[in-house]
């Protein structure tokens, strides 16, 4: 084989080398992380030491959070899911119910159902998750705690919005662009989305509503 050749395939080889190299550690990088977004996937703190948020991560990702932050209740708001199989961990397909999660880590599991009203209801009526949330919240035996969804964006953001304008008095503006802030979505945080609609533009907290009371004016006895 004659020289210029031989120097062609080592190079060829050293080549292909380098790209299979690359390409191993890429793939290495990707899956560790998808390993590590999966396992907290979008965790934050809401209020410190009271309530946090997520999506549905992994069991390694909830169970760490537990310990972590002292979680006492798990809030699942997916109305599809009343049991959702919870992985392991990334790099496994096994998996385990939630309910029986919690269980195992020694907290309470609450699952909660997002609703609609139709509009030739509303708004005489309102969603009932509002209620069936605000009942999980007004309860000091359920902190510190976790609420999540799928994603831990649109569901997630909405009831946590709930409880800012309820529990801590903020305006609906106000909890309305931390939503946005937190990846809800400029196209889908608008009026014209009926979650958004119903769930915060148009919600009037109970403080509120008890002060409009207090300050209407008393009409007189009758006689």
């Amino acid at each position: 084989m004659a020289p210029e050749t031989v120097r062609w395939i080592k190079r060829l080889a050293g080549a292909v080398g380098t790209s299979l190299l690359i390409a191993v550690l890429g793939l290495g990088l990707f899956h560790f992380y998808r390993s590590v977004w999966e396992k907290g996937k979008r965790l934050r703190v809401t209020v410190p030491g009271k309530l946090y948020r997520s999506g549905q991560m992994t069991e390694e990702g909830f169970a760490d959070a537990v310990r972590r932050y002292g979680i006492k209740s798990i809030v699942n708001v997916q109305q599809e899911f009343p049991d959702p199989k919870i992985r392991k961990d990334y790099l496994t397909r096994d998996s385990i119910g939630e309910q029986e999660m919690c269980r195992n880590l020694g907290v309470k599991y609450i699952h909660v159902k997002p609703d609609l009203v139709h509009l030739s209801e509303y708004p005489q009526k309102r969603p009932a998750v509002l209620d069936e949330m605000l009942a999980v919240y007004d309860d000091p035996e359920n902190y510190p705690m976790l609420i999540h969804c799928k994603a831990g964006l649109h569901r997630t953001g909405l009831l946590a919005a709930l409880y800012r304008v309820e529990h801590q008095g903020w305006t609906t503006a106000e909890a309305y662009r931390e939503m946005k802030a937190q990846g809800f979505g400029d196209k889908a945080c608008t009026e014209a989305n009926l979650y958004v609609k119903q769930y915060l533009l148009d919600y009037q907290p109970r403080w509120q509503a008890s002060q409009v009371s207090a300050e209407s004016p008393q009409k007189p006895c009758s006689p």
